[in-house]
């Protein structure tokens, strides 16, 4: 309807969306709507980069710490719930809205709608899933990275879950994964206007480095180590996590350093807490990287450097 408009937020991590997106809310009387695949857990917290308590007193906020790791939850989910809120809100008198996040496809399941996604093939995703706990996922990316370069690009390979998923779409259809996102948008009842936030390259790394660093002092080893027992679901396959309790398993002895060497694939054992920071840092950073490369590619975004 005229005069309704919702304007996104959008950027890579740690490039300070969090305040921009509040300060954009209060100006318009506009809650924020969290578009972060992670922050919607309430069992994450620290490892996520959720707004503090100041921040979520300063507007509401929706889709934060909504959900629990246990429940499955999509981005096709995220359309429906999101749209529902969006239109509700509207309803409620709302001219402009606002959302942030970094998450592509959530926004993408947002702005354009997806497609169905063919089920899952339980006995090939074993076979992948016994891959990556065999070989790890580096094989995996090279092998998604040939089929579909667009998800290579776009979602998050550190995440071993959703190369697995992508490479399943993939070897079980012929088709790319991204292909099965929709060609043609679907219409929205409302304007969309997308700002895309970053930072010179130095500076954007420094700021990721150094929140890493206040996520350990936060506390996030303790929190990492309160989800162990979730560390299999999908929503723990996140980095930040990840690199924790491979250390986790180190220090335990699950895993040692027996077979490997400076020419073996892949990063090796994580011997410390230290090397666990330092794989953080370098896995935001490129996480950070993909992020942008895939958001330069819409000429919908109205780029601000802060």
């Amino acid at each position: 309807m005229a005069g309704r408009k919702l304007i996104i937020i959008l950027g890579p991590t740690a490039v300070g969306k969090t305040d921009y997106s509040i300060e954009t809310a209060l100006r318009y009387g506009s809650p924020v709507i969290s578009c972060d695949s992670r922050q919607i857990y309430k069992e994450m917290t620290i490892g996520t980069a959720v707004p503090d308590a100041s921040q979520l007193a300063a507007v509401k906020h929706y889709f934060i710490h909504s959900h629990t790791v246990t429940e499955l939850y999509t981005a096709g989910k995220y359309e429906v719930e999101a749209l529902d809120l969006i239109n509700r809100l509207f309803d409620e008198g709302h001219e402009t809205l606002v959302m942030a996040g970094g998450s592509g496809f959530y926004v993408d399941a947002l702005v354009n709608g997806l497609d169905d996604f063919p089920s899952a093939d339980l006995k090939l995703r074993k076979e992948l899933t016994d891959r990556l706990e065999n070989e790890g996922v580096e094989s995996l990316r090279i092998e998604l990275k040939a089929l579909d370069p667009e998800s290579y690009e776009t979602i998050d390979i550190a995440n071993g879950q959703r190369v697995v998923r992508a490479l399943e779409v993939c070897l079980m259809t012929g088709k790319p994964f991204s292909s099965f996102k929709t060609s043609s948008r679907k219409k929205r009842d409302f304007e969309i206007e997308k700002i895309g936030l970053t930072r010179p390259r130095d500076v954007l790394y420094d700021r990721i480095n150094r929140r890493v660093l206040q996520m350990v002092d936060d506390g996030l080893v303790d929190e990492v180590r309160s989800l162990m027992q979730y560390r299999d679901l999908a929503a723990l396959q996140t980095v930040g996590y990840k690199e924790i309790f491979d250390w986790f398993d180190f220090e335990s002895g699950l895993v040692t350093l027996d077979g490997w060497g400076p020419t073996t694939p892949g990063d090796g054992p994580v011997t410390s807490l230290e090397r666990a920071v330092e794989l953080i840092q370098r896995n935001t950073r490129r996480y950070a990287k993909r992020q942008l490369s895939y958001w330069g590619r819409d000429k919908e975004i109205k780029w601000l450097e802060l």
